[in-house]
């Protein structure tokens, strides 16, 4: 219908194995005459740990196309702040557990100050994930969070009630 926004989709473990993902994906983007740059896969933190090699391929060869990759649910696994740098996603989210104390919890507001930080000094820009209040709001805009999700703007809703 003419509307240009960004679609995220979620890869799982065992679609990053998939050595024709790239071309898949790749095969998608055309046939559903979406820019490539308009498409973030987004991986959990977890499963981008399980294989570290396997996911540097996968990413490398989304990358290759234009796709963006997003590490989603960043703070509830167990990363390496090395294979963070070396991942070379574009974007990092929040888990929403951190935003839910956020507002009440000196401890969540040092985590997620410091992911900030951290995610901007390696060049990727940040989503909260579960905004639903607009003390959470004005904290994560005051660290300098780069977008905010959550049902404060809008509730899951069918692809019909999405306008302009």
């Amino acid at each position: 219908e003419g509307l240009h926004m960004r679609v995220a989709i979620n890869l799982s473990a065992r679609q990053l194995m998939q050595a024709d993902l790239t071309e898949r994906v790749a095969d998608a983007l055309a046939l559903h005459q979406v820019e490539a740059s308009q498409l973030i896969c987004e991986i959990t933190e977890s499963v981008a740990m399980e294989d570290t090699r396997v996911t540097q391929r996968a990413i490398d060869g989304l990358l290759a196309i234009g796709v963006q990759l997003s590490i989603d649910d960043f703070g509830t696994g167990y990363s390496s702040l090395s294979y963070l740098r070396q991942l070379r996603a574009r974007q990092l989210k929040i888990d929403r557990s951190f935003i839910r104390d956020l507002a009440g919890s000196s401890d969540a507001r040092a985590v997620v100050d410091a992911v900030i930080r951290l995610a901007h000094a390696l060049g990727m820009q940040v989503v909260a994930e579960g905004v639903e209040e607009t003390d959470q709001r004005d904290l994560l805009v005051e660290m300098g969070c780069d977008q905010l999700q959550g049902f404060l703007y809008a509730k899951p809703m069918a692809a019909d009630d999405i306008s302009y």
